[in-house]
């Protein structure tokens, strides 16, 4: 018979196979709770057939990483039939925790996202504490910037104050409130001030006085000291060199910039066999394939839909430039930026990119800053990056790493909370 588990990490998110960086970095604190004591840890998250039919982007499931024993990855079936024309699937999700926040393990719930899933954890402490069971549970919300973006400011703008509501006070609800920048956090002040003058509600103080500043985690380990010939094997499979191109790496959805890199890339008059990469999956991908074409440079651009875990780090290790040139727009803005601290990480050739949102806190003093939307500063970067001597691109990328190292998931886990003690 196995044995109870002794202390439980339940983590509420958007898993593996999305393309999200908040995805990846679920994985990295499910790993880091393992190496910090927890004896159990469970991800909580949504049935593939849904992730498959939401429209968000995913990645191949066979270049999924597996998870460490100890984790167990957790996608609860839709509670309901048809005549449930929505909620099935959070019911789904709701339910599985109501069942292990009163099976009398000690256990701490971190939810990332606050709709839904702060929301199911909120639902789920309520009605855990209903049955009457011995209820042990702490939690964790971890707000990011689509919260705001995505729901809060779609709530203020359509003048829904009970939606918005609904997601503050499930946020306030929690025992821990964190956001995952300075700026996300000022981002959701002003939101809740925005809220609190409309209608006379309370909840920006409350902001100010609870929200603490968690970095996302990455598996920094990754990212050093890789093996040159596997990197070498990596190249070799997807026809690239080393040093000569220029690599997109993330979502491909308007606030990312594709489009400018793309006209950048065109007018920077780099050497004839330099190429541009873009690698990602996402809901403009159709759009960025027809500017590619129509681009007097066409046979210079690819795109690579296919990119595993495994070889990400090896592909930003190995370009001549990485550039995210994000934007701010409506429904997005980078509130960190993990694929950029990542690069870093890697070291290699330097980055570019903006200073939208909270990408400031996650490259320091070490990136090409550019103006958003300026395809001309994007081509003077590209020329100026490539023309680094070995030297500076050594000093940069040392110091680059050392500043991201801070991004550790075990730092940043230790950060976000400790594991209780074990029972004696």
């Amino acid at each position: 018979m196995t044995p109870k588990p002794r202390n439980r990490l339940v983590i509420v998110n958007r898993a593996d196979p999305v393309i999200c960086g908040h995805s990846v970095e679920g994985r990295n604190l499910a790993e880091a709770a393992l190496e910090r004591g927890f004896d159990e840890v469970r991800i909580v998250t949504w049935p593939l057939d849904r992730l498959e039919t939401s429209g968000l982007p995913l990645k191949p499931l066979d270049s999924v990483l597996p998870y460490s024993p100890g984790i167990h990855v957790e996608r609860p079936d839709p509670v309901g039939d048809y005549k449930v024309p929505d909620g099935r699937y959070l019911a789904g999700i709701t339910g599985r925790l109501v069942e292990l926040f009163t099976d009398g393990v000690p256990t701490t719930a971190l939810s990332l996202y606050l709709s839904p899933h702060t929301l199911a954890v909120s639902d789920a402490v309520r009605i855990a504490q209903a049955t009457g069971l011995p209820v042990d549970v702490t939690t964790i919300a971890e707000a990011v910037g689509s919260d705001i973006t995505n729901v809060v400011r779609s709530s203020l703008d359509q003048d829904a104050y009970g939606a918005a509501a609904q997601i503050f006070s499930a946020y306030l609800s929690q025992d821990r409130c964190v956001a995952v920048s300075e700026y996300t956090r000022e981002m959701i002040v002003e939101a809740a001030a925005e809220l609190d003058v409309r209608h006379g509600t309370r909840f920006a103080e409350q902001c100010r006085e609870r929200i603490t500043i968690s970095y996302p985690a990455i598996d920094a380990s990754a990212y050093l000291d890789l093996d040159p010939a596997e990197t070498d094997e990596v190249l070799a499979r997807r026809g690239l060199r080393r040093n000569r191109y220029v690599l997109f790496l993330s979502r491909l959805q308007a606030a990312k910039g594709v489009d400018d890199l793309i006209e950048g890339f065109e007018r920077a008059g780099l050497d004839d066999d330099i190429e541009l990469i873009i690698a990602g999956r996402g809901p403009d991908a159709e759009r960025l394939h027809g500017l590619a074409a129509a681009s007097p440079l066409a046979d210079r651009i690819r795109f690579l839909d296919d990119v595993g875990d495994a070889e990400k780090p090896h592909l930003m290790e190995a370009c001549a430039v990485y550039a995210l040139p994000s934007k701010p727009s409506p429904d997005f803005v980078e509130t960190f930026g993990i694929a950029l601290a990542e690069k870093l990480l890697a070291g290699g050739g330097p980055v570019i990119t903006t200073l939208a949102g909270g990408i400031g806190e996650a490259v320091g003093d070490h990136a090409m800053i550019v103006p958003v939307e300026d395809p001309d500063a994007i081509a003077a970067a590209l020329s100026a990056a490539l023309a680094l001597d070995a030297e500076a691109l050594a000093s940069s990328a040392a110091a680059a790493r050392a500043h991201a190292l801070q991004f550790d998931r075990g730092a940043v886990f230790d950060n976000l909370f400790t594991p209780a003690p074990l029972p004696a």
